[in-house]
C-alpha cells in the first residue's frame, strides 16, 4: 500500500514490477490533511486489484471515512491529481477574492459571509478564511507539497496531451512561493503571492 502522491505512470510501473514477484499493490493517496489523518477521516483513492483492497480494507477504515476503488494501478494517483487541481484552484481563487474585495474598498470578511452561502460555497471558504484573518498561515498542507503535486499534474498532462491552463498558472504561483521562502506555510498562504502582485496585505 502506497499512500504517497506520485505520478500515475510511476504507480503503474511499480505495480507491474511487483506483480512479477507475486506481490499485489495498491496506490492509495489520501486527501484531508493533518486533521483528517489525526481524526481518521481521510478520503482514500485506491488504484489496483479489488481483491487486494478487500484484504486491507480494515486498515483503510482505521485511516479514513471515504474509501473509493477508482480502478486499476495508477487510478488512485489520477484521482489524487484531480483532487489537487481543484484544491489549488480554490486556494488561489480564495486569495484573489479576498485581496480583490479589500483593495476595492470592501471588508473581505463580510464578502466571505455573503458568498459562502451561495454558489461559491466550498470547503476552502468554510475553513480557510478564518485562519487567514487570524494571521495563521501555518500548515495544514504545506505549500511545497502543493507545488510538487501540481508539477506532477503538469508532467502527466504533457504525457497525454491535455491542456491545463489554470493548473499552469497555479503551479507558477506555488513555485514562486518556494522561491520566496514560503514553502513551509499552508497552501492557503498562496494569498501571499497575490498580496505581492497587488501591493496590499490582507487586513487582520
Amino acid at each position: 500500500m502506497d499512500n504517497s502522491t506520485i505520478k500515475p505512470a510511476a504507480a503503474r510501473s511499480l505495480a507491474a514490477e511487483l506483480v512479477k514477484r507475486g506481490v499485489l499493490s495498491l496506490d492509495a493517496p489520501v486527501s484531508g490533511g493533518d486533521i483528517g489523518a489525526r481524526n481518521g477521516t481521510l478520503a482514500i483513492m485506491v488504484g489496483g486489484p479489488a481483491e487486494a483492497l478487500e484484504q486491507v480494507r480494515p486498515v483503510f477504515q482505521a485511516m479514513g471515512k471515504t474509501i473509493t476503488h477508482v480502478g486499476q494501478a495508477g487510478a488512485g494517483q489520477v484521482a489524487k491529481a484531480a483532487n489537487q487541481i481543484m484544491v489549488a484552484a480554490q486556494m488561489v481563487a480564495m486569495g484573489e477574492l479576498l485581496i480583490f474585495s479589500q483593495k476595492a474598498g470592501v471588508d473581505p470578511q463580510k464578502v466571505v459571509e455573503a458568498i459562502k452561502g451561495g454558489a461559491a460555497q466550498c470547503w476552502t471558504l468554510d475553513v480557510k478564511p478564518a485562519r487567514l484573518f487570524a494571521s495563521n498561515r501555518t500548515p495544514g498542507f504545506k505549500a511545497h507539497m502543493q507545488a510538487k503535486d501540481l508539477n506532477i499534474i503538469l508532467e502527466t498532462a504533457r504525457e497525454y496531451g491535455i491542456p491545463l491552463p489554470s493548473v499552469a498558472v497555479d503551479a507558477q504561483l506555488y513555485n514562486a512561493m518556494l522561491q520566496n521562502g514560503m514553502g513551509e506555510l499552508d497552501n492557503s498562504a498562496v494569498i501571499g503571492m497575490i498580496e505581492q502582485l497587488a501591493g496590499v496585505e490582507l487586513k487582520i
